[in-house]
C-alpha cells in the first residue's frame, strides 16, 4: 500500500496486487470513556494481522472537557485526561496508544469534534496529533478534510491499474431514526459526480447500500464511448462510543435516541476477469461490510 497527497483534500491510495480492502472508521471519539476500546482494539488488531490500510472519517477525538464547553462534565474525562493542559494530554496519550497502528492508517479527515476546537481554542488538534505521530515513528499519515476524495488505485496485473473515486463526508444533521441516514445518502447522489464509492459517518449508523446509474463513458482501449450501468456504493460507518448503555438516562437517552451499531466497516475491492461481447476484460467490484469480530 502506497499513500500520496494530491491536494489537501484530495488523496491516492496505491493497492498493490493482493491488497484489497480498506478499513473505514469513523466517529472514534478515543477520549470519551464511553468509546469501546477493547473492540476499536480488536478490530486494528485485525486490520494489523490482515495488512489493511485504515481511513478515518472524522471525530476521531471527542475533546468535550475543555473549559470553554457547555457540555463538560467531570464524569466524562479520563484521570489521565483530567489535567491542566487536558488538549495537550489528550494528543500524547493518543499517539502512545495508536503507535502500534501508526503504518496502518492513510488519513484522517476532520468532523465536527476537531473543528470545534479549532473555533474555540485556537489550535489543530488532528493536525498535532498526526504530526507527533508521524514524528514518532517515521510514517506519512495525512489528514484530509471535513470532506475530500480518495483516489483508490488497485494493482490487477503486473501493469494493469484500475481506479475508484471515493468521496467522503464527516456527515451532518441527527440522523433520523426511521430513516438512519438514508436521505443522507441520497443527497449525496444529488450533490456529487463521479463517485464510485461514498462514505459519510456523524449519525453513528452502521450500514451500506448499492445504487446503479444508466450512464455513458469513454474507453480509451476501443476509442468510443459506451452505454454503462455505473454502480455507486454507499456506506454510512459507526461510532465506538456506546451512549445508550443501559437506558437509564444521560444526554442520548433524553433526546430518545437509540441503541445505536458500534464499529467501522471493511471496504473490498474484487477484480474479476469477465467475458462480455467476445472479449475478456477485468471488472472491479466494490462492497463492504462490518468487522468479523
Amino acid at each position: 500500500m502506497e499513500i500520496k497527497k494530491i491536494s489537501r483534500n484530495l488523496h491516492q491510495i496505491n493497492l498493490g496486487h493482493t491488497e484489497s480492502k480498506i478499513a473505514l472508521l469513523s466517529d472514534i471519539h478515543w477520549d470519551n470513556p464511553k468509546c469501546d476500546r477493547e473492540k476499536l482494539k480488536r478490530h486494528l488488531d485485525y486490520c494489523k494481522q490482515q495488512a489493511i490500510p485504515v481511513f478515518i472519517a472524522g471525530d476521531f477525538l471527542c475533546l468535550m472537557q475543555g473549559k470553554y464547553d457547555p457540555r463538560r462534565s467531570k464524569k466524562d474525562v479520563l484521570p489521565e485526561h483530567n489535567k491542566a493542559n487536558y488538549i495537550d494530554a489528550v494528543i500524547e496519550d493518543a499517539v502512545n496508544w495508536w503507535t502500534p497502528y501508526a503504518h496502518l492508517i492513510t488519513v484522517i479527515g476532520y468532523g465536527n469534534h476537531e473543528t470545534a476546537i479549532i473555533k474555540n481554542l485556537e489550535t489543530d488538534p488532528l493536525q498535532r496529533f498526526v504530526d507527533l505521530l508521524n514524528y514518532n515513528n517515521n510514517t506519512s499519515v495525512y489528514t484530509g478534510g471535513y470532506g475530500g476524495w480518495l483516489v483508490i488505485k488497485k494493482q490487477i496485473e503486473t501493469n494493469t491499474f484500475m481506479t475508484k473515486m471515493l468521496k467522503y463526508f464527516h456527515g451532518s444533521g441527527g440522523g433520523g431514526v426511521v430513516t438512519k441516514g438514508a436521505i443522507n445518502l441520497t443527497r449525496a447522489l444529488e450533490m456529487y459526480e463521479n463517485m464510485d464509492i461514498f462514505v459519510m459517518g456523524h449519525i453513528h449508523e452502521n450500514s451500506s447500500r448499492n445504487d446503479a446509474r444508466d450512464a455513458v463513458q469513454y474507453n480509451p482501449g476501443k476509442h468510443y464511448h459506451e452505454l454503462i450501468q455505473k454502480q455507486i456504493h454507499l456506506a454510512i460507518t459507526g461510532s465506538y462510543k456506546e451512549e445508550y448503555e443501559d437506558g437509564f438516562g444521560g444526554w442520548h437517552v433524553e433526546r430518545g435516541a437509540p441503541v445505536k451499531p458500534t464499529g467501522g466497516r471493511i471496504l473490498t475491492l474484487d477484480a474479476r476477469r469477465i467475458r462480455a461481447k467476445n472479449l475478456d476484460t477485468w471488472e472491479l467490484l466494490v462492497d463492504s461490510c462490518k468487522f468479523p469480530l
